[in-house]
């Protein structure tokens, strides 16, 4: 709403015009075409000055080009438009100031959305009152009709037309004058929020009837729709009439709400009453020995309660405390709810509950090898836990991440140890999360105020020492209410989660026998305290051996029963289940292996309920074979690219790993005349940048040895380019493979086409260690890459990887990039 309303004499000490000021600024002085300014809440009539806070780069543009001519176009956004602006407002938090504000310019509108009529304004004065926003005081000159509107750059202009509008003071208006005032200073007198000093003011203009008309228009909080349609009507007497009967309505809603206030008045001070002679009644009655309080039940059944739950020594104080409280409290009482519902939550969590684990390792290692195949650093470490469990009871629980691209089998991960160790399992997604209080939760002192969901879970688990399941935790996000990941510091540090306090509870509940596991597609985006606190275990992804295993031993058995079929009537053998992997899916994990072998099924389940094949009818099932599978699943989807993409010179082919694991990536390097511009294009993060440039000034220093004009940058721009520019890529690993594209450019020696690579490059010409090694090696090994040159400092981890996914393959360790050229170019006339 507008800071005030009226006809004031003067704005934060500047003189507003005077009624023979106002004459010389006529209609006729207004421009034929003015600057739009749409209104949200309130309109400016003629003759009134109204101070309106604008609060967004759009509105104050608007002003700002406006000011060159000195006057601005208003018009009343139509209620539609309004409603549903109203609708994505219920989200902002009540009472806040910019609910209270004129709604100026939410968002770019169309003459359809706005009144045809409006009122063309002089602006007075603008004043910045903070970043963003700044008060505009504008003095309503005449009523205008919009015959044109136009779009400029960045604001809407309308050619109007000033329509004039008079009402003379004579023997048939002076009456209308006269109740008017006297209806308005009843409404002044009756409603707090109008100044009094306003029905003197009013005494004042009782000559100027349409100044007196609009004053009074201007500063009764009518609704917009009632002000456009005083706006709107033409006749003078009309006018008046219109808005006697408004004010009229208004103090009799005024009336009605005194009314109602005391009434409410009336009950409180009734339910004080009532509570105080309640307890008055329990003395007396506990004096005569005749203590029976109907409220006695409930409270004796809550310290019944509490004696059972076993509390710690602060929770049994607390829930005492509040006990008492509950006890001197009306039900009716709205505290009394309050602390019903906090009562509830402390009686009913797991304090000293927890689940015996079976610490038998060879049942927890078939548990492990029936969920899930391979994954053997995982199984191992679980082993680990359970037995130094078993010779030391009192072990905290370990906190562990799992790091891997989609469908590797996480989230399932969770649930089979917690099978395995005949705990509780309980998960919450992260992702999306913004708000601290979600692991926190509120204090207490908030309406509908909870747990966080931490404590939440424990209460779901109703166990203090659950498999606790934190998804997607590289996905929590952070914003003005607060960083939950900081909040997860204290849940997931073993010296600081034995006394986690809620906000909701506010007192130390131990989690230290929770099992932590946080599952995690990246770690780039984790914070490095947050990172500090886990063991970070990786989950590369599968091999294409691993995942046939996969297929066969849980995929296709799950599909086939969920489709309600039988094993007898469909079969699959390894030749169609290789080819499904192969030629239809291009991923680590086993998600989309699973949705393509269900698109099988279904519809061979379709031809089993029309009984027209597949063991039904004719007791025969259905044979999928490598030739009818693309009956089913449509053409080949992967096609290996690898020889296809590094055919000529000034490609090279390397590895990388991504949010979905390991991945080939093809740089390609091309030359033009110039003078000396280097390009970088593939949506490449600053340390990608920098390997390139590094790759640059290796190659410039080596040009003789490569057989390389010294000068060929001189005339020459070069263009560095890595495919599928829609990804962001970053990182050093890449520096290799941009080394050999621009040596095999310049050289014009091709690289081989079976041959990948991956190493961080140094201007001495080093080649250092980098790290996803296992998902690089299942990358080459997917895309049919035979060799995989890698840094020498990466020997180690290769070691470690099984032997059947080096199988076939060979490994050639570089320490230097002259290592790297000799093995990845090709002689010149090849």
């Amino acid at each position: 709403m507008p800071l005030f309303n009226g006809s004031p004499k003067s704005i934060n000490g500047e003189d507003v015009l005077s009624v023979e000021e106002e004459k010389a600024v006529g209609a006729e002085q207004v421009p034929s075409e003015l600057v739009v300014l749409p209104l949200y809440s309130t309109v400016i009539f003629p003759k009134t000055v109204v101070p309106v806070i604008l609060d967004n780069p759009e509105a104050i543009r608007a002003i700002k080009h406006a000011q060159k001519a000195r006057f601005v176009a208003t018009f009343m956004v139509k209620e539609k438009e309004r409603k549903r602006l109203a609708g994505e407002r219920q989200s902002q938090t009540d009472g806040s100031k910019e609910s209270k504000r004129s709604r100026v310019g939410r968002k770019k509108l169309y003459p359809a959305d706005l009144y045809s009529l409006g009122t063309a304004c002089l602006i007075l004065k603008t004043m910045p009152v903070s970043k963003g926003a700044m008060v505009v005081a504008l003095q309503g000159i005449s009523k205008i009709k919009a015959l044109e509107w136009e779009f400029k750059k960045d604001h809407l202009t309308v050619r109007a037309q000033p329509i004039e509008e008079a009402v003379p003071f004579n023997g048939e208006t002076e009456p209308l004058c006269k109740s008017l005032i006297n209806t308005a200073q009843k409404v002044i007198a009756k409603a707090p929020f109008l100044p009094r000093e306003m029905a003197a003011l009013l005494e004042e203009l009782v000559e100027e009837p349409l100044r007196l008309l609009y004053t009074v228009t201007t500063f009764i909080r009518l609704k917009p729709t009632d002000q456009q349609r005083l706006l709107k009507i033409a006749d003078g007497k009309k006018k008046f009439r219109y808005l006697i009967e408004l004010l009229s309505r208004e103090l009799e809603l005024i009336a009605l709400g005194g009314k109602i206030e005391t009434n409410v008045k009336k009950e409180f001070n009734k339910m004080q009453r009532e509570v105080f002679l309640r307890q008055r009644l329990k003395a007396i009655k506990k004096e005569l020995g005749d203590d029976d309080d109907p409220m006695a039940g409930e409270v004796n059944e809550l310290k019944e309660q509490m004696k059972k739950a076993k509390l710690p020594t602060e929770a049994k104080k607390a829930t005492a405390k509040e006990i008492k409280r509950l006890e001197m409290m009306h039900p009716m009482s709205g505290e009394y709810q309050i602390i019903r519902t906090y009562l509830d939550w402390i009686l009913e969590l797991p304090w000293k509950k927890l689940t015996k684990d079976n610490l038998n390792l060879k049942r927890a290692q078939k548990i492990l090898d029936e969920d899930h195949y391979g994954l053997k650093e995982i199984k191992e470490r679980l082993i680990e836990h359970l037995a130094v469990r078993k010779l030391r009871q009192d072990m905290k629980s370990p906190i562990l991440c799992f790091v891997g691209p989609p469908g590797v089998g996480k989230t399932s991960l969770g649930k089979s140890i917690a099978r395995a160790l005949r705990r509780e399992f309980v998960r919450i997604s992260l992702g999306g999360m913004r708000d601290e209080a979600e692991i926190r939760g509120h204090r207490r002192t908030y309406i509908g105020a909870l747990p966080g969901r931490i404590i939440q879970a424990i209460r779901r688990a109703d166990s203090r020492n659950p498999v606790f399941m934190l998804d997607e935790i590289d996905k929590v996000g952070a914003d003005f209410r607060g960083d939950p990941s900081a909040a997860l510091l204290e849940v997931l540090d073993p010296e600081q989660n034995s006394t986690f306090r809620d906000h909701y509870l506010d007192l130390d509940f131990d989690l230290s026998q929770v099992m932590f596991i946080a599952t995690a597609n990246v770690l780039d985006t984790l914070r490095p305290a947050l990172h500090d606190r886990m063991e970070i275990i990786e989950i590369a992804g599968y091999s294409d051996e691993e995942k046939l295993h996969i297929a066969k031993k849980f995929l296709l058995p799950r599909q086939v029963r969920e489709h309600g079929l039988t094993k007898q009537q469909i079969k699959f053998d390894d030749a169609v289940l290789k080819l499904i992997i192969s030629q239809y899916t291009k991923e680590a994990g086993v998600r989309n292996l699973e949705r393509e072998i269900a698109k099988v099924i279904r519809k061979v389940a379709k031809k089993v309920a029309q009984g027209k094949q597949g063991g039904v009818s004719d007791g025969v099932g259905e044979k999928i074979t490598t030739k009818r599978i693309a009956g089913f699943l449509g053409p080949q989807k992967v096609f290996p690219e690898v020889k296809r993409r590094v055919s000529t010179a000034g490609v090279a082919t390397g590895l990388g790993v991504t949010s979905v694991g390991g991945d080939i990536i093809f740089v390609e390097a091309t030359q033009m005349p110039g003078d000396k511009k280097f390009t970088l294009t593939g949506n490449l993060g600053d340390v990608m940048k920098e390997s390139a440039n590094a790759a640059l000034s290796l190659v410039r220093s080596r040009a003789e040895e490569l057989g390389v004009s010294k000068d060929f940058y001189r005339k020459s721009d070069l263009h560095l380019h890595v495919p599928a520019g829609a990804v962001p890529k970053d990182g050093p690993s890449a520096g290799v493979t941009m080394l050999t594209a621009l040596a095999s450019l310049l050289s014009n020696r091709k690289a081989r086409n079976d041959l990948a690579m991956t190493g961080e490059i140094t201007l001495s010409g080093l080649v250092i260690p980098v790290g996803g090694i296992k998902q690089k090696v299942l990358a080459a090994r997917r895309g049919g890459i035979k060799t995989v040159i890698l840094p020498k400092g990466n020997k180690g981890e290769l070691e470690e990887i099984d032997e059947q996914l080096k199988e076939g393959m060979e490994f050639i360790f570089v320490e230097t990039v002259d290592e790297v050229l000799a093995a990845a170019l090709l002689p010149a006339n090849k």
